[in-house]
């Protein structure tokens, strides 16, 4: 193997992780924008109101993210409507398809992931925002949604890491990302073992420094899980030593 090739097209693979790190940074965005209130209206107790957000819940993770993004790279463009708008100068281009179809996939994904934290939140905590006499967007506002926030980040964490890897998929509609790169560079040196490597090693920097940030973010948010465990721990060491000098006093006596 010769990696020197791997050293000649390195710029070449940096321009293509610059431009994955745009795919995963604008789509997450946007999808977690979306998740919101997909998500708030999907964890209703109204069946009129979380039918829709289930419908679109169950088509994004029931059928392939390759599927999703052909269906908007290609499928749009067969309606004249989409080619007489406004929106098809940025519809034509693979950038804005592959951004717009890895955020519905990653929005319902994460609608998903805010639902189930929304419903595992004690109700007690529900009752006493009740009490206080909050109304359901001061209750949405102060208590439920940042606890929900703290509770889905090793979730969503996930989400956003296997979010990274299926970036890989906008190669097939033509869009140079690092896999993309990787194979035009392939294609000219006929060097695949070298060039993937390498791009894995690209790929595994990223979601390291994506879980470096994440953890930071869990101690943040979660900090008072942190502060409540300590005190706990104090309290049995000093039971323990409480209850080791009455030992002794009992044996002294």
């Amino acid at each position: 193997m010769d990696f020197s090739v791997v050293i000649d097209y390195f710029p070449r693979l940096m321009e293509g992780t610059w431009m994955t790190v745009q795919l995963v940074l604008v789509s997450g965005i946007l999808g977690a924008a979306l998740a919101l209130p997909i998500g708030l209206a999907r964890h209703s107790d109204k069946l009129w109101i979380k039918s829709l957000p289930y419908s679109y819940i169950f088509f994004f993770r029931g059928t392939p993210l390759l599927v999703q993004l052909f269906l908007v790279y290609y499928g749009l463009a067969q309606f004249e409507v989409v080619r007489e708008s406004v929106f098809w100068p940025y519809l034509r281009e693979p950038y804005w398809c592959a951004i717009i179809a890895f955020c519905l996939n990653t929005s319902a994904y994460s609608a998903e992931i805010l639902r189930g934290a929304l419903a595992s939140i004690p109700k007690g905590e529900i009752e006493a925002c009740r009490v206080l006499g909050m109304s359901k967007v001061q209750m949405y506002r102060r208590v439920l949604l940042p606890r929900a926030f703290g509770m889905i980040l090793p979730a969503y964490g996930n989400e956003v890491i296997l979010m990274l890897k299926s970036s890989a998929l906008a190669s097939t509609i033509t869009l140079l990302d690092l896999t993309g790169m990787a194979r035009t560079i392939i294609a000219r040196t006929y060097t695949p073992i070298e060039i993937f490597l390498a791009a894995g090693a690209c790929y595994l920097v990223l979601s390291l420094i994506m879980m470096g940030g994440f953890r930071l973010l869990e101690k943040r948010f979660n900090a008072h899980l942190n502060a409540k465990r300590k005190p706990v721990a104090k309290k049995v060491n000093d039971s323990s030593e409480t209850g080791s000098v009455m030992t002794e006093k009992v044996t002294s006596y």
